[in-house]
């Protein structure tokens, strides 16, 4: 008797488990799961989400967003999203199919948004140059779009984003202060940047350098420059008295070795432009970005 009940209470759960409809999987607090599409911009968000929210980045340290080619688990983090925030200005070619593949629906804020792009020198890119993060006044535009998108998601944190943003902004503000206190001491005649691939245009723009040219001729550093191109950035380079060359960590150097040989310019090889480094490094946010690139061109010209 005591086992046919067993059979029967056993009997009895089951189907009220087959009964229960799968829910799907949602964050204990109930708050946006948030992600970014580059280090430096997931940074930039986590300072407006402070401790509220998690804020996760799509691309790894390192990676490069022009040329970055998303795996299956970047389509799995991103399906999981209920925010997704990118740079825009046409960087992120990659996004429109990814987010396709994670179907689903999520608010995606773009940090870019109303602000203007300087042109590509090449005219391949047709939305411009969409390095906006360069310069920090350009910043402060991203951390206003963050904060109302953020806002938007989580209504009850608006006055905790909205305070951060205030504070953030401040940073930046000092930021900024400081990069023009260090050019300063570059004398005007020798700011000019020779760069790897056109990274550098809002930082000129902002501060005062000249941009004498690019061994990639665009804002994408996928291109690929002619020998004719090669020939006329020696020429430039010789005929302006640029001192050195400027290359983002990752970039391929054997042809800048080679300018460099033929010119007799430095060759910088570290900057971080396209992504902080990891928590060892020199660049762990976007703020030690920012100073450490400005140290190095500053350091190579002054």
């Amino acid at each position: 008797m005591a086992r046919k009940l067993i059979i029967i209470l056993v009997l009895f759960f089951l189907a009220a488990c087959s009964a229960q409809p799968l829910q799907a999987a949602t964050s204990t607090s109930g708050l946006p799961k948030v992600m970014a599409v580059e280090t430096f911009l997931t940074d930039i968000v986590r300072n407006v989400a402070g401790d509220r929210l998690i804020v996760d980045s799509l691309l790894p340290i390192n990676s490069d967003p022009h040329s970055y080619q998303p795996a299956p688990r970047d389509i799995i983090n991103v399906s999981k999203s209920n925010v997704l925030v990118i740079n825009g200005g046409g960087i992120e070619t990659f996004i429109a199919p990814l987010l396709d593949n994670a179907g689903g629906s999520r608010l995606v804020i773009t940090a870019s948004a109303g602000l203007t792009s300087l042109p590509d020198p090449s005219g391949e890119h047709p939305e411009g140059d969409p390095h906006f993060w360069m310069d920090p006044n350009n910043v402060i535009r991203y951390v206003e779009n963050i904060r109302d998108g953020l806002i938007e998601a989580d209504p009850q944190g608006g006055q905790f984003y909205t305070d951060n943003a205030t504070a953030y902004i401040v940073q930046l503000q000092a930021l900024d202060a400081w990069i023009v206190d260090q050019v300063a001491k570059i004398p005007p005649d020798d700011r000019l940047l020779v760069t790897n691939h056109e990274s550098l245009g809002y930082f000129a723009a902002r501060y005062g350098f000249t941009m004498i040219g690019s061994i990639i001729p665009s804002v994408s550093s996928e291109s690929a420059p002619t020998a004719s191109q090669i020939a006329g950035l020696i020429d430039q380079i010789r005929a302006s008295g640029a001192r050195a060359i400027f290359m983002e960590t990752g970039a391929n150097t054997e042809l800048a070795n080679q300018i460099s040989a033929e010119t007799n310019v430095i060759l910088v090889t570290n900057l971080y432009t396209a992504s902080v480094s990891d928590s060892n490094g020199p660049a762990p946010t976007y703020l030690d970005m920012m100073k450490y690139n400005v140290n190095q061109i500053v350091n190579a010209l002054k």
